[in-house]
């Protein structure tokens, strides 16, 4: 099991400019949070996750994984679309990961090339491929690639956390860029504390 690395580099830089965040740090205390360096399986269980709750995707990510035996493009190609389906992922999903799979193996999609972009330029790549939305993009960004200044404006989590720690009743894009940047280049982080902010 791998977890994203960070330390008291981040948590200073973050306590130090902003200490609403900052108290919020030090109530919840450290905070382990798995990753998938596995680009290719993360996208896959990506896709399997959306809009479904983490303990189903964990079960189907688990059949898929027993009939693939390992999540690759390779095994998804072989596969054909009923035994993925049997697996609990509806046809939309199956054909999306089928499509992933071709991409890569084709080189339409250079997985480990996108080691070399930009966040922002990992998004727009990412976004081109059917059953995959921003939302999902930045994901991958932090718990796959660990990107370390990644917050989601897309996630509800994110905003109810933002909304918790600064006493809004409403979060603008303004005000939520305000706070983004005062937490960079430690985003990632702070991310994390966010998501516990919005669970209490």
């Amino acid at each position: 099991m791998e977890y994203f690395e960070y330390g008291e580099k981040e948590i200073n830089h973050l306590k130090s400019r902003d200490p609403r965040l900052g108290r919020v740090i030090d109530r919840v205390g450290f905070i382990k949070r798995e990753v998938n360096p596995d680009l290719f399986a993360a996208l896959v269980c990506s896709i399997i996750e959306q809009q479904i709750s983490r303990k189903t995707a964990l079960t189907i990510s688990g059949r898929l994984t027993a009939l693939l035996r390992q999540i690759t493009p390779q095994s998804v190609a072989a596969a054909d679309l009923d035994s993925i389906r049997g697996c609990g992922i509806p046809d939309r999903k199956a054909g999306y990961i089928k499509t992933a799979a071709d991409l890569v193996l084709s080189g339409g999609l250079d997985l480990e090339g996108l080691c070399r972009l930009s966040d922002e330029e990992v998004v727009k790549i990412l976004t081109a491929l059917p059953g995959i939305g921003r939302w999902t993009a930045e994901m991958l960004l932090i718990f796959s690639m660990r990107r370390p200044d990644v917050v989601s404006y897309s996630d509800l989590g994110i905003r109810r956390g933002m909304k918790r720690v600064y006493g809004l009743k409403e979060l603008t894009r303004k005000q939520f860029m305000h706070y983004r940047n005062r937490y960079s280049p430690h985003g990632t982080v702070a991310s994390f504390y966010l998501w516990a902010a919005s669970r209490d």
